[in-house]
């Protein structure tokens, strides 16, 4: 076979012409994004890219964690102080007409209505209609609800007599009532407006227990306290509504302050322990009180 034989001259063009072409195709290669693959793959400008990339990132699920945490706190509370029972609970702490007086045992004590007696007698009880809507929380667990708590209440009616124990009143149960909180702690009453007797401050009595089955025996309760009606409400609703006449001068004699029962709480208590209540004194008020218990 014969080689081919170049001449010096030919031998350096066809070296210059090679150089030519290899350069072309560089410049073709650089052109087309090979020069970010290989920086890339090399630790260069691509990696700087990718880490500035996963640090912002980082920083939007650091802030988004945040406006979670901050969203999910809840309202504060506090345990609401406990209070006496009284005289007039029938709660199985005391006796009545002679004997140990216990509604919590009756067939029809749970009820939301409770303005009527139930049994042998169905009077209502006279004064304004007030409706109240209670929350039951865990005062140690950030205002958890209380789910399937009982709550009992009571209190006097416009004229400040309580069923079962006052004058004439032996045979009615009015303003007596049971409700079981529900999934968000809540538990509706529809009563009366209490009068103002000689001696206490306006207040609506209730206890707590943790659940119907154990509402049977003042024993039972994890909280027994009273509620604080509102000042300016209370000189409404007695000035001007019949049937509240001798509160009008019981009231005058009395205040939180000097109340023997009330007197001695925080303002942060007073202040968890008064509903607030909207209406007048023609259509009868409706609010809402927060109870915190620490269980």
């Amino acid at each position: 076979m014969q080689h081919e034989h170049h001449t010096p001259e030919l031998q350096r063009d066809l070296i210059h012409i090679e150089r030519m072409r290899q350069r072309r195709q560089m410049l073709t290669w650089l052109a087309s994004g090979g020069a970010a693959a290989f920086l890339a793959s090399c630790g260069g400008s691509g990696d700087s890219s990718s880490s500035s990339s996963t640090s912002s990132s980082d920083s939007s699920s650091s802030t988004t964690s945040g406006s979670s945490s901050s969203s999910s706190t809840t309202t504060s509370c506090i345990a609401d102080p406990a209070e006496t029972n009284g005289p007039y609970p029938s709660d199985g702490s005391n006796s009545a007409n002679g004997s140990v007086s216990n509604i919590l045992t009756s067939s029809g004590i749970v009820r939301s209505d409770i303005r009527s007696s139930f049994g042998s007698s169905t009077t209502t009880a006279p004064g304004l209609p007030l409706t109240l809507t209670i929350t039951l929380v865990n005062s140690n667990m950030s205002c958890e609800p209380l789910q399937a708590y009982a709550i009992y209440m009571w209190h006097c009616d416009s004229g400040g007599n309580y069923s079962i124990y006052s004058n004439g009143l032996s045979n009615e149960n009015y303003l007596r009532g049971v409700q079981v909180t529900d999934a968000s702690g809540l538990a509706t009453f529809t009563t009366v407006f209490p009068g103002c007797y000689a001696g206490r401050y306006p207040h609506i009595h209730f206890e707590i227990y943790p659940g119907l089955a154990s509402a049977t025996s003042y024993k039972n309760s994890v909280l027994i306290s009273q509620m604080a009606m509102p000042s300016a409400i209370c000189t409404s609703v007695y000035n001007n509504v019949s049937g509240y006449s001798q509160s009008v001068s019981n009231f005058s004699q009395v205040s939180v302050s000097s109340d023997n029962v009330f007197g001695d709480n925080t303002s942060a208590q007073i202040a968890q322990q008064t509903p607030s209540l909207s209406g007048d004194t023609t259509n009868g008020f409706t609010g809402t009180l927060l109870i915190g218990v620490g269980v």
